[in-house]
């Protein structure tokens, strides 16, 4: 048996952490088993239904580096992946599922468009006679079609792959909702007509969706479909008393994106949020998900949404990359701080690679480039190096001549040239670079030494940074 595996987001906004490791462990299980990963779009519930969100769906499955086989704009089997196209069908079983007993029509008014409610369904309507059922229907009444809930004393069983035996007994149940007035089915249909027609051999979802699953079960029964096998996940917390929640705006992927964090990182984040390979390795890579995948390794408790760990691991993530790599990750961050296109990004990002843990931090360690001014003298007062504002001066003096008498601007003659200067003026080496460095940036914390940051700044604006420094000395002694 070929393994199919699905993932049936509602295009209701962003794609919010809890879909997507659904999404990824799907597509996980898929792969690991030689499978497919199909894409199916649930928009039934039109008044949810929010432009642009299908996009936002593709673009991030896109940027997660998840595929699939089957699905919008990869049609297979004649038929569409949207559930707002193929209304029909579900038009066409709900009928058979009448026929066979495990629906019947409802013409009841009030709570009977919706599914839910605190008083249970009485199965009035499954007590009409099918004349006058018929007499209804050709008047062209209103009406939805209700699931058949068996009235006896019995259970809905049914093993799930992580959380084991589930069962629910049949009054603890209600006649849901399976097709609307409108002709569009609720998710407790489609969801079942579609894994079947499609071929889905594991459904992977939720564990809000354990005590409702029995039901679905009922639906494949009365039909003589083959159940699929369940995999129900655990929750995703913001913390030991709340989930994370797309209601209340909790944790989206493109909003850890446009942090800064890399996609590749939120990946193996959201893939140890329920899971944990056997080798207990934390950076994995998609190859590396897909070869330890397993069910074996999904927790039934709760995982908590820990945003310091995902900066470790994209920290982590970042050390490793190319300067190449991480400019082409920086380059947005970089444009939008206030030094965007007036410096070599080249020379920056090496630089910035081993002080960087989320992209959205390059603006506050390059902005101060752009930011040269008054600054605090005190700056220049470091006891280990024994240098304060006196030694500055002296050193700073006798470093702007030697540099403005420089022909070119190579840092390895400048290094030579500032420790050369130091030593002739009886200062050490340390003295000059600590007393340099502070006098072009004008701060006590920089990306990059000495001589890397006059690299940046370029010999003119190097001198012009110095000349005022000194001024500044001059003016404070």
């Amino acid at each position: 048996m070929e393994v199919r595996t699905r993932f049936a987001p509602s295009p209701t906004g962003f794609m919010h952490i809890g879909n997507l490791r659904t999404a990824l462990y799907a597509y996980l299980y898929a792969r690991a088993n030689g499978g497919k990963f199909i894409i199916r779009i649930e928009d039934t519930d039109q008044g949810r239904y929010v432009e642009g969100a299908v996009d936002v769906i593709f673009n991030t499955l896109k940027q997660a580096g998840i595929d699939y086989d089957e699905g919008p704009g990869k049609e297979k089997g004649g038929y569409s992946y949207v559930q707002s196209e193929r209304k029909a069908i579900y038009k066409q079983y709900a009928e058979e599922l009448i026929r066979r007993g495990g629906a019947y029509y409802c013409f009841c008014k009030g709570r009977d468009m919706t599914d839910g409610g605190t008083v249970k369904y009485d199965k009035r309507c499954l007590r009409l006679s099918k004349e006058e059922v018929a007499e209804r229907l050709a008047r062209g009444e209103s009406y939805v079609v209700r699931q058949n809930i068996p009235e006896t004393d019995g259970v809905s069983s049914y093993t799930d792959l992580v959380y084991g035996e589930i069962s629910v007994a049949y009054k603890d149940m209600e006649d849901a909702v399976l097709l609307k007035s409108d002709g569009m089915p609720t998710y407790n249909f489609a969801n079942v007509v579609d894994d079947h027609l499609m071929g889905i051999t594991h459904v992977i979802r939720g564990n809000e969706y354990l005590s409702s699953t029995p039901k679905y079960n009922l639906i494949y029964d009365a039909f003589g479909w083959e159940r699929p096998q369940y995999i129900h996940l655990p929750p995703i917390m913001k913390d030991k008393e709340r989930k994370l929640s797309k209601r209340y705006g909790d944790a989206n992927f493109d909003d850890f994106v446009k942090k800064g964090y890399l996609p590749k990182a939120i990946v193996n984040y959201i893939a140890l949020l329920g899971w944990s390979p056997k080798n207990n390795d934390e950076m994995l890579s998609m190859e590396d998900l897909i070869r330890l995948f397993s069910v074996d390794g999904v927790n039934i408790s709760p995982a908590i949404f820990d945003e310091a760990k995902l900066r470790w691991l994209n920290a982590s993530y970042i050390k490793n990359m190319s300067a190449e790599e991480f400019l082409g990750a920086a380059r947005p961050f970089l444009d939008a701080s206030k030094v965007g296109g007036k410096y070599d990004y080249a020379l920056l990002a090496p630089l910035l690679i081993p002080r960087v843990e989320v992209l959205s931090e390059i603006p506050s360690l390059v902005d101060f480039l752009e930011e040269f001014g008054e600054y605090d003298l005190s700056l220049f007062t470091h006891q280990k190096m024994k240098t304060d504002a006196a030694v500055a001066l002296k050193a700073l003096e006798a470093a702007l001549p030697a540099i403005q008498a420089m022909d070119g601007w190579d840092m390895t003659v400048l290094h030579d040239l500032l420790a050369a200067t130091a030593e002739s003026i009886g200062l050490k080496k340390g003295q000059m670079l600590w007393s340099f460095r502070i006098a072009i940036t004008g701060h006590a914390s920089t990306p990059g030494g000495a001589t890397e940051m006059a690299a940046l700044l370029g010999k003119e604006e190097t001198l012009r940074r110095l000349a005022y420094s000194i001024a500044r000395l001059k003016e404070g002694l």
